[in-house]
């Protein structure tokens, strides 16, 4: 994989008052047994991760780091380590843990790449995707997510990850290419414009097909500009909307 090297600082979101205050007192340079969930946080890793498929040490590790409890609402952080997704605002969900370290582990990261999420949600993926990647670009759909996930990045330090509000379907231009992509939408197909964005010999993972069933888990892999498909698992994310839909008809 063709890897960018270089590094910048994405700006740093409006965030204030206690609410930030709370989230630097719990940024990811806090010591070991500072953290109350920490416990809970590597059991999952060990248990729901390590014990199935999830081997490449550097996922677990990411995923050992950032703390999933600070991207849930209140009231669910109690569960944020448990085998499960979580409602967060404007009626989305993050997904559980193990998906999350599943497509982390698909993209194939070394090292100092430039990777485009479409669909931020709370922030969770784009954060762990940080401790694995150069530079992280994520796109959201919702005002409201991308706002919020932005400011829980920023004042958390993730320095290397950059919000934006827009329809993902049309990636990221002004910063393509990338060396991989990850989708956290389900599509009935890959869009036009992230494979073009898509570095040759790079990967996408992405949820493929029908919105209101399960959908196929899968890598795209792009061979002198054609995406060549295999099959990871299946799963059931929310469906992408914006310009896709418009496709449909």
């Amino acid at each position: 994989m063709v890897c960018e090297k270089k590094r910048e600082r994405c700006r740093l979101g409006a965030a204030s008052g206690i609410a930030v205050f709370m989230l630097f007192a719990l940024a990811p340079g806090l010591k070991p047994g500072q953290d109350p969930l920490e416990k809970a946080r590597r059991a999952m890793v060990r248990e729901q991760l390590a014990a199935r498929d999830i081997v490449d040490k550097r996922v677990l590790e990411a995923m050992s780091e950032v703390r999933r409890h600070l991207f849930v609402l209140t009231e669910n952080q109690a569960q944020a380590y448990d085998d499960r997704p979580l409602p967060i605002e404007d009626g989305q969900t993050i997904s559980q843990p193990y998906i999350v370290a599943l497509m982390t582990q698909a993209l194939g990261l070394e090292g100092g790449e430039k990777v485009l999420e479409v669909g931020t949600g709370s922030g969770y993926q784009a954060a762990v995707l940080s401790r694995l990647a150069g530079r992280v670009f994520s796109v959201e759909i919702i005002p409201g997510l991308a706002r919020k996930a932005g400011q829980t990045l920023a004042a958390l330090g993730y320095s290397n990850v950059q919000v934006r509000h827009g329809d993902g379907y049309f990636g990221w231009p002004e910063e393509a290419p990338f060396d991989g992509i990850l989708v956290t939408c389900a599509s009935s197909r890959v869009p036009a414009a992230l494979l073009e964005q898509l570095k040759e010999s790079c990967r996408l993972i992405i949820p493929l097909g029908e919105t209101l069933a399960y959908q196929t888990l899968t890598l795209v892999t792009k061979i002198k500009g054609k995406p060549q498909y295999t099959p990871i698992s299946e799963v059931l994310f929310v469906p992408m909307t914006g310009e896709v839909l418009k496709k449909k008809k």
